[in-house]
Protein backbone atom coordinates (compact mmCIF):
# COMPACT_ATOMS: atom_id res chain seq x y z
CA UNK A 1 0.00 0.00 0.00
CA UNK A 2 1.65 3.18 -1.23
CA UNK A 3 2.02 6.47 1.43
CA UNK A 4 -0.63 8.68 2.71
CA UNK A 5 -0.32 11.46 0.25
CA UNK A 6 -0.05 8.66 -2.56
CA UNK A 7 -3.23 7.23 -1.46
CA UNK A 8 -5.45 10.10 -1.07
CA UNK A 9 -4.19 11.03 -5.23
CA UNK A 10 -5.49 7.48 -5.96
CA UNK A 11 -8.88 8.79 -4.46
CA UNK A 12 -9.01 12.01 -7.16
CA UNK A 13 -10.17 11.70 -10.80
CA UNK A 14 -8.53 15.26 -11.94
CA UNK A 15 -9.92 17.21 -15.49
CA UNK A 16 -7.84 16.95 -18.33
CA UNK A 17 -8.90 19.70 -21.37
CA UNK A 18 -7.48 17.95 -24.63
CA UNK A 19 -7.18 21.23 -25.96
CA UNK A 20 -4.84 22.56 -23.61
CA UNK A 21 -2.32 19.53 -23.85
CA UNK A 22 -0.14 21.20 -26.99
CA UNK A 23 0.18 23.76 -23.70
CA UNK A 24 3.99 22.35 -22.30
CA UNK A 25 2.91 23.77 -18.81
CA UNK A 26 -0.69 22.48 -18.84
CA UNK A 27 0.98 19.04 -19.91
CA UNK A 28 4.01 19.50 -17.23
CA UNK A 29 1.42 19.80 -14.66
CA UNK A 30 -0.87 16.43 -15.50
CA UNK A 31 2.67 14.63 -15.72
CA UNK A 32 3.06 15.79 -12.24
CA UNK A 33 -0.36 14.92 -10.89
CA UNK A 34 1.21 11.62 -12.01
CA UNK A 35 4.11 11.44 -10.35
CA UNK A 36 2.25 12.52 -7.02
CA UNK A 37 0.01 9.35 -7.26
CA UNK A 38 -2.95 10.83 -9.06
CA UNK A 39 -6.23 7.96 -9.68
CA UNK A 40 -6.85 9.40 -13.00
CA UNK A 41 -8.58 11.89 -15.44
CA UNK A 42 -11.51 12.63 -16.92
CA UNK A 43 -11.22 13.73 -20.91
CA UNK A 44 -13.00 16.91 -22.03
CA UNK A 45 -12.54 17.78 -25.69
CA UNK A 46 -9.46 17.26 -27.30
CA UNK A 47 -8.31 15.86 -31.03
CA UNK A 48 -7.93 11.88 -31.12
CA UNK A 49 -4.39 11.31 -32.22
CA UNK A 50 -3.12 13.80 -29.96
CA UNK A 51 -5.17 12.54 -27.04
CA UNK A 52 -4.52 9.51 -27.09
CA UNK A 53 -0.69 9.91 -27.70
CA UNK A 54 -0.89 12.22 -24.14
CA UNK A 55 -2.52 9.50 -22.62
CA UNK A 56 -0.26 7.11 -23.38
CA UNK A 57 2.37 8.74 -21.65
CA UNK A 58 1.19 9.55 -18.79
CA UNK A 59 -0.29 5.52 -18.42
CA UNK A 60 3.44 4.99 -19.36
CA UNK A 61 5.18 7.13 -16.63
CA UNK A 62 2.63 6.10 -14.10
CA UNK A 63 3.34 3.45 -11.49
CA UNK A 64 -0.28 2.37 -10.98
CA UNK A 65 -2.66 2.57 -14.06
CA UNK A 66 -4.70 5.93 -14.45
CA UNK A 67 -8.79 5.78 -14.76
CA UNK A 68 -9.23 7.73 -18.14
CA UNK A 69 -12.99 8.36 -17.59
CA UNK A 70 -15.29 10.64 -20.22
CA UNK A 71 -18.49 11.36 -20.60
CA UNK A 72 -19.16 9.66 -23.92
CA UNK A 73 -23.05 8.90 -23.89
CA UNK A 74 -23.55 10.06 -26.94
CA UNK A 75 -20.67 8.23 -28.15
CA UNK A 76 -16.35 9.30 -28.29
CA UNK A 77 -17.27 11.67 -31.26
CA UNK A 78 -19.35 13.50 -27.86
CA UNK A 79 -15.90 14.70 -26.51
CA UNK A 80 -12.76 13.65 -28.77
CA UNK A 81 -12.44 15.32 -32.79
CA UNK A 82 -12.31 12.66 -35.10
CA UNK A 83 -13.94 9.82 -33.13
CA UNK A 84 -17.62 8.68 -34.23
CA UNK A 85 -20.68 10.78 -32.66
CA UNK A 86 -23.96 8.60 -31.99
CA UNK A 87 -27.33 9.93 -31.25
CA UNK A 88 -28.20 10.39 -27.39
CA UNK A 89 -29.56 7.50 -25.37
CA UNK A 90 -33.51 8.48 -25.75
CA UNK A 91 -33.27 8.65 -29.33
CA UNK A 92 -31.36 4.96 -28.98
CA UNK A 93 -34.16 3.65 -27.26
CA UNK A 94 -36.72 5.63 -29.76
CA UNK A 95 -34.72 3.69 -32.28
CA UNK A 96 -33.73 0.15 -31.71
CA UNK A 97 -37.23 -2.32 -30.62
CA UNK A 98 -36.29 -4.10 -27.59
CA UNK A 99 -38.20 -7.24 -28.98
CA UNK A 100 -36.27 -7.24 -32.63
CA UNK A 101 -33.86 -9.54 -32.98
CA UNK A 102 -31.98 -7.69 -35.87
CA UNK A 103 -32.81 -4.31 -33.89
CA UNK A 104 -30.82 -5.69 -30.56
CA UNK A 105 -28.27 -6.51 -32.77
CA UNK A 106 -27.40 -3.15 -33.75
CA UNK A 107 -27.73 -1.49 -30.49
CA UNK A 108 -25.10 -4.63 -29.67
CA UNK A 109 -22.80 -3.12 -32.55
CA UNK A 110 -23.14 0.01 -31.40
CA UNK A 111 -21.95 -0.09 -28.26
CA UNK A 112 -19.51 -2.21 -29.01
CA UNK A 113 -17.73 0.70 -31.57
CA UNK A 114 -18.37 3.13 -28.71
CA UNK A 115 -16.18 0.54 -26.43
CA UNK A 116 -13.62 0.04 -29.20
CA UNK A 117 -12.82 3.72 -30.06
CA UNK A 118 -12.68 4.03 -26.51
CA UNK A 119 -10.13 1.46 -25.45
CA UNK A 120 -8.66 3.13 -28.97
CA UNK A 121 -7.96 6.42 -27.54
CA UNK A 122 -7.36 5.05 -24.26
CA UNK A 123 -10.53 5.62 -21.81
CA UNK A 124 -11.02 2.71 -19.94
CA UNK A 125 -13.70 4.56 -17.52
CA UNK A 126 -16.65 5.70 -20.01
CA UNK A 127 -19.23 7.22 -17.49
CA UNK A 128 -22.28 5.58 -19.20
CA UNK A 129 -25.10 4.64 -19.24
CA UNK A 130 -27.09 7.50 -17.85
CA UNK A 131 -29.92 5.01 -15.72
CA UNK A 132 -32.40 8.19 -14.70
CA UNK A 133 -35.75 7.50 -15.02
CA UNK A 134 -36.87 10.90 -16.75
CA UNK A 135 -40.05 11.81 -15.02
CA UNK A 136 -40.24 15.38 -14.88
CA UNK A 137 -40.94 17.19 -18.50
CA UNK A 138 -38.76 20.22 -17.54
CA UNK A 139 -36.20 18.49 -16.30
CA UNK A 140 -33.34 20.46 -17.84
CA UNK A 141 -30.23 18.23 -17.31
CA UNK A 142 -31.32 14.67 -17.93
CA UNK A 143 -34.51 14.42 -20.02
CA UNK A 144 -32.82 12.98 -23.77
CA UNK A 145 -29.97 12.06 -21.57
CA UNK A 146 -32.57 9.41 -20.73
CA UNK A 147 -33.53 6.38 -22.07
CA UNK A 148 -37.10 6.93 -20.95
CA UNK A 149 -39.77 7.73 -18.44
CA UNK A 150 -40.47 3.76 -17.91
CA UNK A 151 -37.59 1.81 -15.19
CA UNK A 152 -38.17 -1.58 -16.98
CA UNK A 153 -37.04 0.41 -20.32
CA UNK A 154 -34.11 2.45 -19.05
CA UNK A 155 -33.14 -1.33 -16.85
CA UNK A 156 -33.44 -2.92 -20.43
CA UNK A 157 -31.16 -0.85 -22.25
CA UNK A 158 -29.10 0.33 -19.26
CA UNK A 159 -27.96 -3.41 -18.86
CA UNK A 160 -27.04 -3.67 -22.85
CA UNK A 161 -24.56 -1.01 -22.16
CA UNK A 162 -23.06 -2.54 -19.10
CA UNK A 163 -23.23 -6.12 -20.73
CA UNK A 164 -21.81 -5.37 -23.83
CA UNK A 165 -18.58 -2.83 -21.94
CA UNK A 166 -17.93 -4.67 -19.22
CA UNK A 167 -17.18 -7.35 -21.58
CA UNK A 168 -14.67 -5.38 -23.60
CA UNK A 169 -13.09 -5.01 -20.06
CA UNK A 170 -13.89 -1.36 -19.73
CA UNK A 171 -15.51 -0.13 -16.51
CA UNK A 172 -19.15 0.91 -17.30
CA UNK A 173 -20.55 3.86 -14.69
CA UNK A 174 -24.26 3.80 -13.48
CA UNK A 175 -25.51 7.31 -12.49
CA UNK A 176 -26.87 9.00 -11.16
CA UNK A 177 -27.42 6.95 -8.02
CA UNK A 178 -30.21 7.24 -6.51
CA UNK A 179 -32.02 8.87 -9.45
CA UNK A 180 -31.67 12.56 -10.76
CA UNK A 181 -34.96 11.86 -13.25
CA UNK A 182 -37.77 13.84 -11.67
CA UNK A 183 -36.15 17.13 -10.99
CA UNK A 184 -36.57 20.55 -12.82
CA UNK A 185 -33.46 21.89 -11.64
CA UNK A 186 -29.84 21.13 -13.15
CA UNK A 187 -27.83 20.54 -10.14
CA UNK A 188 -24.51 21.92 -11.93
CA UNK A 189 -26.59 25.24 -11.05
CA UNK A 190 -28.29 24.38 -7.63
CA UNK A 191 -28.86 21.55 -4.95
CA UNK A 192 -31.72 19.49 -6.88
CA UNK A 193 -34.57 18.05 -4.11
CA UNK A 194 -36.47 14.32 -4.91
CA UNK A 195 -39.75 14.82 -2.71
CA UNK A 196 -40.61 11.41 -2.72
CA UNK A 197 -41.43 8.49 -0.53
CA UNK A 198 -39.14 5.81 -0.43
CA UNK A 199 -41.74 3.52 -1.69
CA UNK A 200 -41.75 5.51 -4.80
CA UNK A 201 -38.71 5.95 -5.23
CA UNK A 202 -38.00 2.24 -4.90
CA UNK A 203 -40.46 1.63 -7.32
CA UNK A 204 -38.96 3.97 -10.15
CA UNK A 205 -35.87 5.67 -9.82
CA UNK A 206 -33.72 2.72 -7.96
CA UNK A 207 -35.54 -0.12 -10.65
CA UNK A 208 -32.25 0.18 -13.25
CA UNK A 209 -30.17 0.63 -10.60
CA UNK A 210 -31.07 -2.94 -8.84
CA UNK A 211 -31.05 -4.48 -12.47
CA UNK A 212 -27.63 -3.06 -13.10
CA UNK A 213 -26.16 -4.36 -9.79
CA UNK A 214 -27.34 -7.65 -10.82
CA UNK A 215 -25.96 -7.32 -14.36
CA UNK A 216 -22.39 -6.67 -12.09
CA UNK A 217 -21.75 -2.73 -13.10
CA UNK A 218 -18.38 -2.21 -12.02
CA UNK A 219 -19.35 1.33 -10.84
CA UNK A 220 -22.11 3.53 -9.94
CA UNK A 221 -21.87 7.63 -9.98
CA UNK A 222 -24.13 9.28 -6.99
CA UNK A 223 -25.90 12.46 -8.01
CA UNK A 224 -25.41 15.88 -6.22
CA UNK A 225 -28.96 15.68 -5.28
CA UNK A 226 -30.70 15.65 -1.41
CA UNK A 227 -33.92 12.82 -0.75
CA UNK A 228 -35.18 13.85 2.05
CA UNK A 229 -36.75 10.20 2.38
CA UNK A 230 -33.88 8.76 2.58
CA UNK A 231 -31.99 12.18 4.61
CA UNK A 232 -30.40 15.75 4.08
CA UNK A 233 -27.43 15.26 3.07
CA UNK A 234 -27.04 15.40 -0.54
CA UNK A 235 -26.62 11.51 -1.87
CA UNK A 236 -22.87 12.09 -2.49
CA UNK A 237 -22.67 13.15 0.97
CA UNK A 238 -24.54 10.80 2.64
CA UNK A 239 -23.52 7.78 4.59
CA UNK A 240 -27.59 6.73 4.32
CA UNK A 241 -27.34 6.94 1.25
CA UNK A 242 -23.75 5.37 -0.16
CA UNK A 243 -23.19 2.85 3.10
CA UNK A 244 -26.72 2.24 4.01
CA UNK A 245 -28.77 1.82 0.50
CA UNK A 246 -26.49 1.27 -1.60
CA UNK A 247 -23.82 -0.99 -0.10
CA UNK A 248 -26.02 -2.53 2.57
CA UNK A 249 -29.33 -2.27 1.37
CA UNK A 250 -28.99 -3.16 -2.85
CA UNK A 251 -25.32 -5.09 -1.74
CA UNK A 252 -23.29 -3.17 -4.29
CA UNK A 253 -19.44 -3.80 -4.25
CA UNK A 254 -17.95 -1.86 -6.75
CA UNK A 255 -16.69 1.15 -7.44
CA UNK A 256 -18.87 4.27 -5.97
CA UNK A 257 -17.76 7.88 -7.78
CA UNK A 258 -19.60 10.94 -6.96
CA UNK A 259 -19.84 13.65 -9.63
CA UNK A 260 -18.52 16.13 -10.41
CA UNK A 261 -16.99 17.70 -7.42
CA UNK A 262 -17.09 21.38 -8.67
CA UNK A 263 -20.54 21.51 -9.68
CA UNK A 264 -22.82 24.20 -7.51
CA UNK A 265 -24.78 22.04 -6.05
CA UNK A 266 -22.46 21.39 -3.15
CA UNK A 267 -21.36 24.90 -3.04
CA UNK A 268 -22.94 25.79 0.59
CA UNK A 269 -21.61 22.58 2.39
CA UNK A 270 -18.20 22.49 3.55
CA UNK A 271 -15.36 19.73 4.24
CA UNK A 272 -17.26 17.55 0.87
CA UNK A 273 -13.73 15.56 -0.02
CA UNK A 274 -14.20 13.98 3.61
CA UNK A 275 -17.43 14.06 3.84
CA UNK A 276 -18.11 11.69 0.34
CA UNK A 277 -15.34 9.26 1.93
CA UNK A 278 -16.91 9.19 5.15
CA UNK A 279 -20.29 8.36 3.53
CA UNK A 280 -18.27 5.55 1.76
CA UNK A 281 -17.65 6.99 -2.02
CA UNK A 282 -14.61 5.93 -3.36
CA UNK A 283 -13.80 7.96 -5.99
CA UNK A 284 -13.69 11.68 -6.22
CA UNK A 285 -14.46 13.26 -9.22
CA UNK A 286 -13.73 16.32 -11.23
CA UNK A 287 -12.50 18.63 -8.16
CA UNK A 288 -11.22 22.43 -9.26
CA UNK A 289 -7.73 21.52 -7.26
CA UNK A 290 -6.56 18.20 -6.66
CA UNK A 291 -3.98 19.18 -4.74
CA UNK A 292 -6.34 21.35 -2.26
CA UNK A 293 -8.50 18.18 -1.85
CA UNK A 294 -5.19 16.22 -0.56
CA UNK A 295 -4.50 18.93 1.50
CA UNK A 296 -8.05 18.69 3.44
CA UNK A 297 -7.99 15.20 3.49
CA UNK A 298 -4.70 14.53 5.20
CA UNK A 299 -5.91 17.52 7.70
CA UNK A 300 -9.37 15.86 8.28
CA UNK A 301 -7.09 12.15 9.09
CA UNK A 302 -4.62 14.16 11.46
CA UNK A 303 -7.76 16.01 12.78
CA UNK A 304 -9.43 12.85 13.56
CA UNK A 305 -12.21 13.35 11.39
CA UNK A 306 -11.79 10.99 8.87
CA UNK A 307 -9.49 7.38 9.62
CA UNK A 308 -6.81 5.80 7.22
CA UNK A 309 -8.58 2.41 7.53
CA UNK A 310 -11.65 4.30 5.30
CA UNK A 311 -9.04 5.85 2.58
CA UNK A 312 -7.28 2.40 2.86
CA UNK A 313 -10.70 0.56 1.86
CA UNK A 314 -11.35 2.86 -1.30
CA UNK A 315 -7.40 2.20 -2.44
CA UNK A 316 -7.72 -1.15 -2.01
CA UNK A 317 -11.11 -1.26 -4.07
CA UNK A 318 -9.57 1.03 -6.82
CA UNK A 319 -6.45 -0.79 -7.32
CA UNK A 320 -8.74 -4.30 -7.27
CA UNK A 321 -10.38 -2.63 -10.78
CA UNK A 322 -7.63 -1.13 -12.19
CA UNK A 323 -5.63 -4.94 -12.05
CA UNK A 324 -8.16 -4.84 -15.06
CA UNK A 325 -7.17 -2.47 -17.13
CA UNK A 326 -4.40 -4.02 -17.72
CA UNK A 327 -5.61 -6.92 -19.90
CA UNK A 328 -8.20 -4.44 -22.21
CA UNK A 329 -7.38 -5.79 -25.73
CA UNK A 330 -7.14 -2.95 -28.19
CA UNK A 331 -8.85 -3.44 -31.75
CA UNK A 332 -8.41 -0.79 -34.49
CA UNK A 333 -12.14 0.66 -34.83
CA UNK A 334 -13.22 1.14 -38.33
CA UNK A 335 -14.46 5.16 -38.27
CA UNK A 336 -16.56 4.66 -42.09
CA UNK A 337 -18.41 1.62 -40.37
CA UNK A 338 -19.27 3.34 -37.04
CA UNK A 339 -20.69 6.34 -38.95
CA UNK A 340 -22.68 4.48 -41.11
CA UNK A 341 -23.64 2.62 -37.81
CA UNK A 342 -24.77 6.29 -35.87
CA UNK A 343 -26.55 7.28 -39.34
CA UNK A 344 -28.77 4.34 -39.15
CA UNK A 345 -29.78 4.65 -35.49
CA UNK A 346 -30.52 8.37 -36.04
CA UNK A 347 -32.78 7.22 -38.90
CA UNK A 348 -34.37 4.74 -37.24
CA UNK A 349 -34.95 7.33 -34.10
CA UNK A 350 -37.23 9.96 -36.37
CA UNK A 351 -40.56 9.57 -34.57
CA UNK A 352 -43.99 10.46 -36.10
CA UNK A 353 -46.15 11.07 -32.38
CA UNK A 354 -48.83 12.27 -34.83
CA UNK A 355 -50.08 12.52 -38.04
CA UNK A 356 -53.29 13.66 -39.84
CA UNK A 357 -54.35 11.97 -43.46
CA UNK A 358 -53.28 14.60 -45.16
CA UNK A 359 -49.85 14.53 -44.03
CA UNK A 360 -47.62 13.20 -46.89
CA UNK A 361 -44.19 13.35 -47.68
CA UNK A 362 -42.90 17.38 -48.75
CA UNK A 363 -41.29 17.39 -52.13
CA UNK A 364 -42.64 20.99 -53.23
CA UNK A 365 -40.46 22.81 -51.18
CA UNK A 366 -41.61 26.23 -52.68
CA UNK A 367 -45.20 25.25 -50.80
CA UNK A 368 -43.32 25.32 -47.64
CA UNK A 369 -42.55 28.13 -44.79
CA UNK A 370 -39.47 27.15 -42.09
CA UNK A 371 -40.32 28.42 -38.85
CA UNK A 372 -37.71 27.71 -35.78
CA UNK A 373 -36.86 28.62 -32.10
CA UNK A 374 -33.31 28.29 -31.78
CA UNK A 375 -29.89 30.07 -30.67
CA UNK A 376 -28.23 30.07 -33.52
CA UNK A 377 -24.92 30.84 -31.30
CA UNK A 378 -25.66 27.11 -30.44
CA UNK A 379 -27.10 25.13 -33.30
CA UNK A 380 -26.33 24.91 -36.53
CA UNK A 381 -29.41 24.89 -38.67
CA UNK A 382 -27.51 24.15 -42.03
CA UNK A 383 -29.35 21.22 -42.81
CA UNK A 384 -32.61 22.12 -42.48
CA UNK A 385 -32.14 25.84 -44.11
CA UNK A 386 -30.58 23.91 -47.48
CA UNK A 387 -33.83 21.66 -47.35
CA UNK A 388 -36.33 24.89 -47.04
CA UNK A 389 -34.70 27.78 -48.07
CA UNK A 390 -36.18 31.53 -46.30
CA UNK A 391 -36.47 30.33 -42.56
CA UNK A 392 -37.92 32.71 -39.88
CA UNK A 393 -36.67 32.84 -36.42
CA UNK A 394 -39.58 32.76 -34.36
CA UNK A 395 -37.92 36.08 -32.70
CA UNK A 396 -38.26 37.81 -35.96
CA UNK A 397 -41.69 36.63 -36.87
CA UNK A 398 -43.60 39.65 -37.51
CA UNK A 399 -47.18 38.04 -38.40
CA UNK A 400 -46.19 37.58 -42.00
CA UNK A 401 -47.98 35.68 -44.44
CA UNK A 402 -47.25 31.92 -44.30
CA UNK A 403 -46.98 29.30 -47.03
CA UNK A 404 -49.54 26.62 -47.40
CA UNK A 405 -47.31 24.14 -45.33
CA UNK A 406 -45.92 25.49 -42.17
CA UNK A 407 -43.14 23.88 -40.46
CA UNK A 408 -42.28 24.85 -37.01
CA UNK A 409 -38.48 23.42 -35.58
CA UNK A 410 -37.52 23.47 -32.25
CA UNK A 411 -34.28 23.14 -31.06
CA UNK A 412 -33.94 22.59 -26.96
CA UNK A 413 -30.16 21.79 -25.98
CA UNK A 414 -30.16 19.65 -22.57
CA UNK A 415 -26.42 20.29 -21.46
CA UNK A 416 -24.75 21.41 -18.00
CA UNK A 417 -24.84 25.06 -16.86
CA UNK A 418 -28.08 25.21 -19.24
CA UNK A 419 -30.62 25.89 -16.85
CA UNK A 420 -33.49 24.70 -19.07
CA UNK A 421 -34.90 22.24 -21.73
CA UNK A 422 -37.74 23.85 -23.06
CA UNK A 423 -38.96 27.24 -24.69
CA UNK A 424 -40.19 30.12 -23.27
CA UNK A 425 -44.11 30.76 -23.02
CA UNK A 426 -44.33 33.85 -25.36
CA UNK A 427 -43.15 31.40 -28.39
CA UNK A 428 -45.16 28.62 -27.22
CA UNK A 429 -48.13 31.52 -27.95
CA UNK A 430 -46.53 32.73 -31.19
CA UNK A 431 -46.43 29.26 -32.29
CA UNK A 432 -49.99 28.19 -31.69
CA UNK A 433 -51.48 31.54 -33.14
CA UNK A 434 -48.88 30.55 -36.44
CA UNK A 435 -50.63 26.81 -36.09
CA UNK A 436 -54.21 28.01 -36.28
CA UNK A 437 -53.77 30.18 -39.27
CA UNK A 438 -52.38 27.81 -41.43
CA UNK A 439 -53.59 25.07 -43.42
CA UNK A 440 -51.04 22.64 -42.63
CA UNK A 441 -48.83 22.54 -39.94
CA UNK A 442 -45.97 20.34 -38.77
CA UNK A 443 -44.09 20.17 -35.76
CA UNK A 444 -40.98 18.92 -35.27
CA UNK A 445 -38.80 19.15 -32.07
CA UNK A 446 -34.92 18.82 -32.46
CA UNK A 447 -33.69 17.64 -28.81
CA UNK A 448 -36.68 17.40 -25.63
CA UNK A 449 -39.45 15.46 -27.17
CA UNK A 450 -41.53 17.29 -24.14
CA UNK A 451 -42.02 20.61 -26.08
CA UNK A 452 -44.31 18.90 -28.62
CA UNK A 453 -46.94 18.50 -25.98
CA UNK A 454 -47.67 22.29 -26.07
CA UNK A 455 -48.97 21.93 -29.62
CA UNK A 456 -50.85 18.68 -30.10
CA UNK A 457 -53.36 21.14 -32.25
CA UNK A 458 -51.13 20.84 -35.15
CA UNK A 459 -51.46 18.65 -38.23
CA UNK A 460 -48.45 16.32 -37.33
CA UNK A 461 -45.34 15.89 -34.57
CA UNK A 462 -42.37 15.18 -35.34
CA UNK A 463 -39.89 14.09 -32.19
CA UNK A 464 -35.73 13.81 -33.39
CA UNK A 465 -34.39 14.06 -29.80
CA UNK A 466 -30.86 15.69 -31.13
CA UNK A 467 -30.06 18.90 -32.67
CA UNK A 468 -27.52 17.76 -34.58
CA UNK A 469 -27.11 17.68 -38.53
CA UNK A 470 -27.32 14.22 -38.30
CA UNK A 471 -30.62 14.40 -37.03
CA UNK A 472 -31.73 17.23 -39.13
CA UNK A 473 -30.76 14.82 -41.85
CA UNK A 474 -32.78 11.77 -40.48
CA UNK A 475 -35.82 14.07 -40.56
CA UNK A 476 -35.22 16.01 -44.16
CA UNK A 477 -34.94 12.23 -45.28
CA UNK A 478 -38.69 10.95 -43.68
CA UNK A 479 -40.06 14.19 -45.10
CA UNK A 480 -39.06 13.96 -48.35
CA UNK A 481 -40.41 10.50 -48.23
CA UNK A 482 -36.80 8.95 -49.22
CA UNK A 483 -37.04 7.30 -45.57
CA UNK A 484 -39.86 6.30 -43.33
CA UNK A 485 -40.38 7.10 -39.94
CA UNK A 486 -39.59 4.05 -37.64
CA UNK A 487 -38.73 5.40 -34.13
CA UNK A 488 -41.26 4.81 -31.05
CA UNK A 489 -41.68 7.74 -28.55
CA UNK A 490 -39.81 5.89 -25.40
CA UNK A 491 -42.16 8.68 -22.81
CA UNK A 492 -45.80 9.60 -22.05
CA UNK A 493 -46.43 13.01 -23.88
CA UNK A 494 -50.39 12.82 -22.62
CA UNK A 495 -49.24 12.44 -19.05
CA UNK A 496 -46.88 15.51 -19.15
CA UNK A 497 -49.48 17.71 -20.16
Amino acid sequence: MPGLDKKLFQLIISRIDGEKISLSSYAEHAVELVRKGIGGFIVFGGEKDEIKNFIAKLQSISEIPLFIASDIERGVGQQIDGATSFPGQMAVAAAIDRHDFESVKLLGDAIRAIAIESIDIGINMPLVPVLDVNRNPDNPIICTRAFSDNPEIVAWYGKMYIRTLENTGLISCAKHFPGHGDTAIDSHISLPVISKSFRELNDTDLFPFIEAIKTNVSSIMTGHIRVPAIDDLPASLSKKVITGLLRTGLGFEGLVLTDALNMHALKEFKNVPSTCINAGVDVLLHPADAGSVVKELKHAVASGEMKEEKIDAAVERILQYKARIKSIQKVQPDYHANKKLSDTISGRSVTLVKNKPDFHSLKIVQNISLVFSADESKHDLSVLKTFIPGSINIKAYKGETLREVLIVALFTKIAAWEGSSGIRDEEINIIRDIIKKSRHSIVISFGSPYVLRHFMEAGALIAAYDTTLQAQSSVVKCLRGEAVFQGRLPVDLNGSL
